[in-house]
């Protein structure tokens, strides 16, 4: 309960830092046109684009960035959506966009309710490789005494067939997003 309510302080005290402006040197081809300059260091004005903004949080993914890199986020977007996308139906614990890691809260599946799961996804690289994504995979069984949570064996499978269906919907995003933007 404390690791929960450190990582919700945490998380709103950044996304409440991301609501103020920064500063971008001259000649920066962002910045806007209508800034004031007043207390700032020579040669800075202030920019005060929103997080949810054009290029805000996510950055473009449009626009030459067809291989998914995107300038506010550390990993490929298209690896980051498809594993948002794809864990849809279970409740997220942490999702860290800059890190590339993503960890569920444990699922019951409701026609299995003595049996959890939770998932933890790892997004190693800017490129959507197979190599990019890695999944672990973990499971618990109820004991019918007591009504503890045992750890239990997964399939080898499992965590592989996750890291495929994340990186098929990838791909199916990037072509949408090339589509879209030669349209």
């Amino acid at each position: 309960m404390y690791l929960r309510n450190l990582a919700l302080a945490l998380a709103a005290t950044l996304m409440a830092s991301a609501c103020g402006g920064d500063y971008h040197v001259e000649g920066d081809p962002y910045r806007e046109a209508n800034t004031s300059t007043s207390k700032l260091p020579k040669g800075a004005q202030r920019s005060d684009d929103s997080v949810l903004g054009d290029g805000g949080l996510f950055g473009s993914i449009l626009g030459g960035r067809e291989r998914g890199e995107a300038t506010g986020i550390g990993v490929n977007i298209f690896l980051w959506r498809a594993t948002l996308d794809t864990l849809s139906f279970v409740p997220l614990s942490s999702a860290d966009p800059f890190g590339g890691v993503v960890i569920t809260d444990w699922y019951a599946p409701p026609e299995t309710p003595d049996e959890r799961f939770k998932v933890n996804v790892y997004i190693l690289g800017r490129e959507l490789r197979t190599d990019s994504v890695r999944v672990a995979v973990f499971r618990q069984n109820r004991r019918a005494a007591g009504g503890e949570w045992l750890d239990s064996q997964v399939a080898a499978t499992t965590g592989t067939n996750l890291e495929n269906e994340i990186l098929v919907r990838a791909r199916q995003m990037r072509v949408a997003a090339r589509n879209a933007a030669s349209q």
